[in-house]
């Protein structure tokens, strides 16, 4: 018998799992556990009503010595042993409210779900975009580069067994980003499974480099951006036009941006003339060194790619500057941060996106303090060892970390873990098609696959088979599509509409995947930077 949620069948067994009931009473967890290496205090604990989308629960606040600070919230009628920890973005600096996330079951509160701020508070209007804390502040460096999402592990797991009187049954992290990789690498018993979407695990050349890159090429020597927030329409749809069927079907979005030869020339202007629909020879060079991935003085590759084409809509805001953000971009504002206060070891001299070149030397001068937030090792035999399940992915027109880094990162974790099949075992890479960084799309607005990895674990049941959603504004679903192991890619049926998932068979790649990306990091896969006790 199944039990039919949306379009994945979720097996009945999964919605006979017993529910645990707490051991005592809420307000009861306010004290200080003290775990060897992260003493933890709780300070507040209330009960939270149910609502229409969220179960009754007890809203648990505290931090982990020194400041690493967290929330979680805890079921009070229909938790079911598991417990999920989420990821923060950018830099953190904030506790956001962990969502009840849906694991399979018949509601979205059977699970514990706690997040963190990753050992600081952020005080930009921003918040994640904030450097600031990590200056002259080794230990708050520390927290956030590796410490920070491990303790908040251990600390809930030690609340939750105050609560409910036994530990998680099973244990997972969901997030996009760095921590899921970093927990792989470090932490290989942590978790159960790990979601990791967009692993940012090329911390300092991403951070350092390439967003320093994105900030400048875009920047005129009047300090205004080159390429306009109204060039953007007219780009993306030249750029869709040129590359829409190289995957064999025409619907509006590209499959893989690495089989696309769009030219931006294409869209020149005629002499005398400057309007949305055409750029300028000033703007068509930008664009041209956007598209490309930032090199030194001898050619070499900073980092291993640029931007996608098919991700032109997506750059407002994250490189064309946004009055909403207050005149800056997310690339600036997060290189800036970075350059001048958490890129180089205390005590020596920092830089700025004014300031930083594109130079080997440069280069260089990021590894010794990138290498502790990095996650970019291929080691991960321990947590494979554990029975661990690793769940990799992201969208191939991701503005803010360009796809080719991961499965880069896949091939190199491929190699080192015995091939293919030996690999899907265990750790599986599904990349989006048109999706964009994390959380949206364009024609693909949703993806998450939580509930396959728990399915994964659980019930031994091999992802085979993702589903990415597009709404429209008002919600309403206009399409789905399967997102396959990769390098597999979905292939239309050539019957039924080519809007429903239900009409695409699994392919492989029309020729061997060779993603492995010569550039200046190539030794930075084989280090990792310190743990915690």
């Amino acid at each position: 018998m199944l039990i039919t949620t949306g379009l994945i069948p979720i097996p009945a067994a999964a919605a006979d799992v017993a529910t645990l009931r707490p051991v005592r009473a809420c307000a009861e967890l306010v004290r200080t556990y003290d775990l060897p290496g992260a003493v933890t205090h709780v300070t507040a604990a209330t009960v939270v009503p149910a609502t229409a989308t969220e179960p009754e629960n007890c809203d648990v606040r505290g931090y982990v010595e020194p400041a690493v600070r967290f929330q979680l919230r805890l079921p009070i009628t229909t938790y079911a042993g598991r417990y999920v920890q989420v990821g923060c973005g950018g830099f953190c600096g904030g506790v956001t409210a962990p969502p009840f996330t849906d694991c399979g079951l018949p509601h979205g509160g059977d699970v514990a779900v706690a997040s963190t701020d990753g050992g600081h508070v952020g005080t930009t209007p921003l918040v994640f975009d904030d450097g600031k804390w990590a200056e002259n502040n080794q230990t708050a460096r520390d927290d956030f580069a590796f410490r920070a999402p491990h303790v908040v592990s251990l600390a809930s797991k030690r609340v939750i067994t105050a609560f409910y009187g036994a530990p998680p049954r099973k244990s997972y992290f969901s997030g996009c980003g760095r921590e899921g990789l970093l927990l792989a690498q470090r932490y290989p018993h942590d978790f159960d499974g790990i979601v990791s979407g967009a692993p940012a695990g090329l911390w300092g050349p991403l951070f350092g480099v390439y967003q320093t890159w994105l900030a400048k090429v875009n920047t005129g020597a009047d300090g205004k951006p080159i390429l306009t927030a109204g060039k953007l329409p007219a780009l993306h749809a030249a750029a869709v036009a040129s590359c829409d069927r190289s995957d064999g079907l025409a619907d509006g979005a590209i499959d893989d941006p690495r089989a696309c030869r769009f030219n931006p020339a294409s869209l020149t202007c005629p002499p005398g003339t400057d309007n949305a629909d055409c750029l300028t020879t000033a703007q068509v060079e930008a664009t041209k060194r956007l598209y490309a991935p930032p090199t030194d003085e001898r050619g070499r590759k900073l980092y291993p790619a640029g931007q996608a084409v098919g991700s032109e809509l997506a750059w407002y805001g994250w490189i064309i500057p946004a009055p909403e953000l207050g005149g800056v971009s997310y690339a600036y504002a997060l290189a800036d941060n970075y350059l001048r206060y958490m890129a180089y070891p205390n005590g020596t001299p920092h830089s700025s996106v004014e300031k930083f070149t594109f130079t080997a030397r440069e280069f260089d001068r990021l590894i010794p303090e990138g290498v502790r937030s990095n996650a970019m090792s291929t080691d991960l035999r321990e947590f494979r060892r554990s029975g661990g399940k690793l769940v990799l992915w992201q969208g191939w027109a991701d503005q803010a970390i360009p796809a080719p880094g991961t499965t880069d990162y896949y091939q190199r974790l491929t190699r080192a873990s015995g091939g293919p099949a030996a690999t899907q075992s265990w750790a599986r890479l599904f990349m989006v098609p048109g999706f964009y960084h994390c959380y949206h799309g364009d024609k693909l607005t949703e993806y998450d696959p939580l509930r396959e990895l728990v399915a994964w674990v659980e019930r031994g049941a091999s992802p085979d088979r993702t589903i990415a959603t597009g709404r429209d504004a008002d919600g309403k679903v206009f399409r789905t599509r399967p997102v396959f192991p990769y390098p597999l890619r979905a292939k239309y049926t050539g019957t039924g509409s080519i809007d429903d998932a239900a009409n695409f068979v699994p392919a492989p790649p029309s020729k061997p995947v060779r993603d492995i990306v010569n550039w200046a990091g190539n030794d930075l896969y084989g280090l990792s930077g310190p743990v915690a006790p």
